[in-house]
């Protein structure tokens, strides 16, 4: 079975940098797509970015373009999201995805979501 478990999150000071940690098993991790969402309390799941099948494209949200990169560690079967340059408007809880049911990787239309993890970014 998939199984997606993130880490890395934390508490931040705003301005600063984390990189989260997605190790995932039960794949062919190469020809998978990886996509990161985040929810924040209150307010309804949203897509971050992703990287699509062998790594040829990455995809992100507006909101952390040019400050958040998506990448990939074949050889460990895990994926990363470094976060540079945070936010407060960046505090939820980060999930890495899996197992895209559409050629639309934004869309959060997955198979399979990790348990998560907390980023908090203070001001």
């Amino acid at each position: 079975q998939v199984l997606l478990v993130e880490s890395g999150g934390g508490l931040v000071q705003a301005g600063g940098s984390l990189r989260l940690t997605c190790a995932a098993s039960g794949l062919t991790f190469s020809s998978t797509a990886m996509g990161w969402f985040r929810q924040a309390p209150g307010k309804e799941r949203e897509f971050v970015a992703a990287l699509s099948r062998y790594g040829i494209n990455t995809y992100y949200a507006d909101s952390v373009k040019g400050r958040f990169t998506i990448s990939r560690d074949s050889a460990k079967n895990t994926v990363y999201l470094q976060m540079n340059s945070l936010k407060p408007e960046d505090t939820a809880v980060y999930y890495c995805a899996t197992g895209f049911t559409g050629s639309n990787l934004r869309n959060g239309n997955v198979n399979y979501w990790g348990q998560g993890t907390q980023v908090t970014v203070s001001s």
